[in-house]
């Protein structure tokens, strides 16, 4: 069992943490490492290390920065075996699902390669007469990271890092303590690439001393993915603390199937979406929104596709549905699905009691499905982080439009139909800030900001798009004025200076 270190100044470090988290091998249960809950003051001695680089790293010009990003993509390329591995072992995501994790990294590093481009300012001649007015966009300084465990690789060092780094900031990244290897390899490229020292610095810490992070005067902003509760006080107390925020949170998105729909097509699009990286993701499909006339023969052609998926090991590359990360939260998803028939949800898939031969204390769960799930149930509202699918029905598009947006989340929304109309309709009057026509999960490309709603963000600025380097970069505007050889002798300046 390794005992994972820290990363500072291009250094892994032995903490002088008396306590750790512990990283399990989802697929088999076996305990494989251990990451430090680091004691405050070396988080403090990170981030210094961060305001440090900053000094001279502020100053590399942009064209030298993205040249050290470009060498970390095709490092991730060169090492994509090796990182999906990394992913699927400390996480329990399939082979495919892992890779997709490195891929996505891969993605925005490339995104952040166009900074040049993306953080070019405006220029205006003769603003005023005789005036010129120029803005550019400046890094800040030194930002924090918080990322989850449920994306080892995408998040930390696609989300957050790449954007981050080539604007011109310095980051403390704090990693999930479950899954922290893959993102601790990848430091390893980086420092390859050439980034100097202090300019990447991954930590993990508990909650307690995690709040330097927010508070510390240092750090200029922080971006955080992870529950609702934890966002907002993350929003709430970094904000108070003057630093700019965005907090990606949960989610509990829903599909609207109308009787129009490619039914056999739309099933297979929602057991990928309802069960792809076993519900992990904030993107996931947990709710399907059926429409009454069709509701009963979608949910036998979901539960067929279902109860055919191989559950296995995560680097088993035949294994199409790999366990969930941790024993505890195989209970917790176990309990929801408990409630949900406490509350009056029809067991129409069970998955509660899967064994994979060979492998019988990893931390497995089967695609699970509850028909018949009505509005007051929690189960049909609340974020469960699993496999397991809700079914509600309704009589018409404006119904299930409107139970759709009574949900306090709304990171994505889906509809399935092949009318043009209600498409329309549909993405115009949808919470969902990611929209799917017969897209069961509507997460666009890199170039677009992940674009979540309500309850599922809290700031201005999202991640990733021209969202994702405003929110590393500040505006600063300049106006210049010359003066010709009758001005140098003048006296008279109108109050306002040319700028009316």
């Amino acid at each position: 069992m390794e005992i994972l270190k820290y990363f500072t100044n291009n250094q892994f470090l032995e903490s002088k943490a008396t306590s750790y988290y512990d990283v399990y091998d989802p697929s088999t249960g076996e305990l494989v490492a251990k990451s430090p809950k680091m004691p405050l003051d070396e988080v403090q001695a990170v981030i210094n290390n961060a305001a440090e680089a900053y000094k001279t790293w502020k100053h590399v010009p942009v064209m030298k920065r993205v040249q050290i990003i470009y060498k970390v993509r095709e490092l991730l390329i060169k090492h994509m075996d090796e990182l999906t591995m990394l992913c699927a072992k400390e996480e329990g995501k399939c082979w495919k699902e892992a890779e997709g994790d490195i891929l996505k990294a891969k993605e925005a590093t490339e995104l952040a390669c166009n900074i040049p481009t993306l953080i070019q300012g405006d220029s205006l001649r003769d603003a005023s007469s005789g005036y010129d007015t120029v803005s550019y966009r400046e890094s800040l300084g030194v930002f924090a990271g918080m990322a989850p465990f449920n994306f080892p690789a995408m998040i930390p060092m696609g989300w957050m890092a790449p954007m981050c780094i080539a604007c011109g900031n310095t980051l403390v990244l704090k990693l999930a303590g479950a899954t922290p290897m893959t993102s601790l390899r990848i430091c390893e490229l980086y420092r390859e690439a050439g980034l100097p020292d202090g300019v990447l610095n991954v930590i993990t810490c508990d909650r307690e001393v995690n709040k330097e992070l927010l508070t510390n005067p240092i750090i200029k902003g922080v971006s955080f993915v992870g529950s609702t509760k934890v966002g907002k006080y993350v929003y709430a107390t970094a904000a108070a603390a003057g630093k700019r925020v965005q907090a990606l949170c949960e989610a509990k998105n829903h599909a609207l199937v109308l009787e129009d729909a490619a039914l056999d097509r739309t099933a297979a699009g929602i057991v990928n979406a309802s069960y792809g990286c076993a519900g992990e993701r904030c993107m996931a499909l947990p709710v399907v929104v059926a429409q009454e006339s069709i509701a009963d023969e979608l949910v036998a052609k979901i539960k067929k596709l279902a109860s055919e998926m191989k559950v296995g090991p995560a680097y088993d590359k035949n294994s199409k549905l790999g366990p969930v990360y941790s024993a505890s939260h195989k209970q917790s998803v176990i309990d929801w699905i408990n409630k949900g028939l406490e509350e009056g949800a029809e067991l129409v898939l069970d998955g509660r009691n899967i064994t994979v031969e060979g492998y019988e204390n990893g931390f497995y769960l089967g695609p699970t499905i509850l028909d018949k799930v009505t509005p007051e149930m929690t189960v049909g509202t609340f974020e469960i982080f699993g496999p397991v699918l809700c079914i509600k029905r309704v009589k018409t598009f404006e119904e299930g439009l409107a139970l759709m947006n009574s949900n306090p989340f709304a990171n994505g929304s889906v509809i399935y139909t092949q009318s043009g109309y209600y498409a329309r309709e549909f993405t115009k009057n949808t919470d969902g800030g990611m929209t799917g026509i017969n897209v069961g999960i509507p997460v666009p490309v890199g170039v677009f900001p992940f674009s979540g709603h309500k309850n599922s963000f809290f700031s201005d600025l999202h991640t990733l798009g021209r969202d994702g380097y405003r929110f590393y970069t500040e505006t600063k505007s300049v106006t210049t004025h010359w003066f010709d050889e009758h001005e140098k002798k003048s006296t008279n300046v109108s109050t306002w200076d040319g700028t009316i």
